[in-house]
């Protein structure tokens, strides 16, 4: 290179590194703003997009105007935005965001995102109902609907999906909300958000961990999580339990990347010694696993990649004391449907919301909807995927990252498609080196947003 090029090139370099933290702190502005105008706006009430609750942000109720459609769809598309603007600039070779900058940012949404009130959903006060269903009424959530306690005080928050089902949740999930019943509507509502916030500050904590022992840059994997919009507005929004099953998740694969320091006062001693722990890590990853699916069944996705990658029983023994004992307190708590997981998620198989990937194909060929044998081939695919990876994993594919695809398909595959549903791969694509991974998640994610700001395009009448 002759010494003229590598002047221009430092040039650039050096203007780079000086608008790059501007550029930073101008898309910070953007995303903290886009995010606390939604909160803002759905704090005044009376919102489509804001379910009905109890007032648990009142405080911020003469702040804002009744959120709309446009206004929410637009802040949305600007966080969309100012998320990817703020990861490239993180990725790149420029120090734009500091590690202080980083977490501080993060913080701040979710502090915005908890003063408010629950986001889109109404799933939390489904979780309310059934542990009030067992603590104040004593009816077996497993059993029984919302409906069943129609007289209770959270029952008119409970959306109508949910008011005649059972609940789909693992037995540990539904006893870890059990304590919070007995505090009432608003502080059952606290305390779920107050979960949620712990359970994902948890989680980037880990994040930060795995990304640092695979020799990822830990700054940015945390902001390809804790800044997302879907994971932050919907996910973290919504106190939904998804944050409690990635905690467990990103748990596992922690223990799996920890390497343990060999003590000892010879080779052979410290040999064993760092085995012993080795083995002691991977029972604790399998434990986890399962417990996170004792929580929601999703996360049980990563055990066989675990497996097949470690190639050791020790997870595989880990898993089956973890199922044995989640086996047991479920039957004790709840009876047999406590433990009855396949009959709860062949049920829940069967629903079909408009945003699913599998409805909106079956428009583009001119179906009403998807029928059956539609639910049968997208079975089918999904199978052969997992099987696909589980070969990729054998022959040494990175097992993180196959776990990823793996919950991606099955987000995609799913009829009853949700937004934090394609959250899931997201902790693991931010601490793989595959990239594929992440560009298809942030693609999916890409076009969930796209279809649900599609009513900007449409002409105002």
């Amino acid at each position: 290179m002759s010494v003229a090029a590598q002047s221009v090139r430092g040039d650039v370099r050096a203007r780079s590194e000086r608008w790059a933290p501007v550029a930073a702190g101008v898309l910070a502005v953007v995303l903290l703003a886009a995010t606390a105008e939604i909160v803002l706006d759905g704090a005044v009430g009376h919102s489509p997009l804001i379910p009905k609750s109890p007032s648990i942000a009142g405080w911020l109720s003469g702040v804002g105007e009744r959120l709309g459609y446009r206004v929410f769809l637009i802040a949305l598309l600007a966080s969309v935005v100012a998320y990817a603007g703020l990861i490239a600039l993180a990725r790149g070779g420029v120090q734009a965001i500091s590690k202080r900058a980083a977490i501080a940012l993060i913080v701040a949404l979710h502090v915005i995102v908890f003063a408010g009130p629950i986001l889109l959903s109404t799933d939390v006060f489904s979780y309310i109902a059934y542990a009030r269903m067992g603590v104040v009424h004593g009816l077996n959530p497993y059993l029984h609907g919302p409906s069943s306690i129609a007289g209770d005080q959270v029952f008119v928050y409970v959306g109508h999906d949910w008011r005649h089902v059972a609940t789909a949740y693992g037995p540990f999930y539904t006893l870890i909300s059990y304590p919070l019943a007995p505090l009432g509507v608003v502080g059952a509502v606290w305390g779920m958000k107050i979960v949620a916030a712990l359970a994902s500050a948890a989680t980037l904590l880990l994040t930060w961990r795995c990304a640092r022992a695979r020799d990822i840059e830990p700054v940015w994997a945390i902001l390809v999580l804790g800044l997302n919009p879907l994971y932050v507005v919907y996910t973290l929004g919504g106190a939904h339990n998804d944050l409690i099953m990635l905690l467990a998740m990103m748990g596992a694969v922690s223990l799996t990347l920890a390497a343990p320091r060999a003590t000892g006062a010879s080779a052979a001693t410290a040999g064993a010694d760092a085995e012993r722990r080795s083995t002691r890590r991977l029972a604790a990853a399998g434990a986890l696993v399962v417990a996170g699916a004792l929580v929601k069944a999703t996360v049980a996705a990563l055990l066989p990649f675990m497996i097949v990658s470690k190639r050791r029983l020790a997870p595989i023994a880990g898993a089956l004391a973890a199922l044995a004992a989640g086996a047991v307190i479920g039957f004790v708590a709840f009876g047999i449907h406590g433990i009855d997981v396949v009959s709860a998620l062949n049920r829940d198989a069967a629903f079909v919301s408009t945003d699913s990937f599998a409805t909106e194909i079956a428009h583009l060929f001119g179906k009403p909807g998807v029928f059956p044998v539609d639910h049968d081939l997208l079975k089918a695919g999904l199978v052969i995927v997992v099987v696909y990876l589980l070969w990729r994993t054998w022959r040494g594919y990175d097992w993180v990252a196959a776990s990823g695809w793996t919950l991606l398909a099955i987000s995609v595959t799913s009829t009853w498609l949700l937004a934090w549903y394609i959250v899931w791969p997201l902790p693991l694509a931010a601490i793989t080196r595959d990239r594929r991974l992440l560009i298809a998640t942030l693609a999916i994610q890409l076009l969930f947003v796209v279809h649900q700001i599609t009513p900007l395009l449409a002409p105002v009448s």
